[in-house]
């Protein structure tokens, strides 16, 4: 396996860190102490561009920081479903890999499977169980 590179371990290491109550605690102090610096600088114009930079870099550093940890949990949790649909007796392969599919195919396999949900519905209405491998 290869291993994480420079930027991935980077990212990993700070979502946990931001994630964590102490982080939030220390990014409610500089607010407060931003707030209670106010009348000392007069509320000025300097002092509002001070959190509005601050806030505004954080925000977009954090935004790539968040999207490359959201990727990797994703396209992991994609491989372990694509799994256990392979490793399922019964199971239609068919299914593995759909998000690279395109739209059209992907909104008929949500069709036919939303059809299959709703005939459960009505059979179980009927008093009949929802188990059970039904075609797709």
């Amino acid at each position: 396996m290869r291993t994480s590179s420079w930027y991935s371990n980077f990212a990993k290491a700070t979502a946990r860190f931001c994630g964590r109550p102490r982080t939030f605690v220390l990014a409610l102090l500089v607010i407060v102490v931003w707030l209670v610096t106010g009348p000392i600088f007069d509320y000025s114009d300097t002092w509002q561009l001070v959190i509005n930079t601050g806030t505004t870099i954080v925000t977009f550093l954090m935004v790539f920081l968040i999207q490359n940890t959201q990727n990797r949990d994703t396209e992991a949790i994609q491989v372990k479903l694509d799994e256990l649909i392979r490793a399922t007796r019964g199971a239609h392969n068919a299914l593995l890999d759909l998000e690279e599919l395109e739209d059209e195919t992907l909104e008929a396999f949500r069709k036919r499977y939303q059809l299959l949900a709703t005939h459960a519905r009505a059979e179980m209405g009927r008093g009949f169980q929802d188990t059970g491998t039904p075609e797709a």
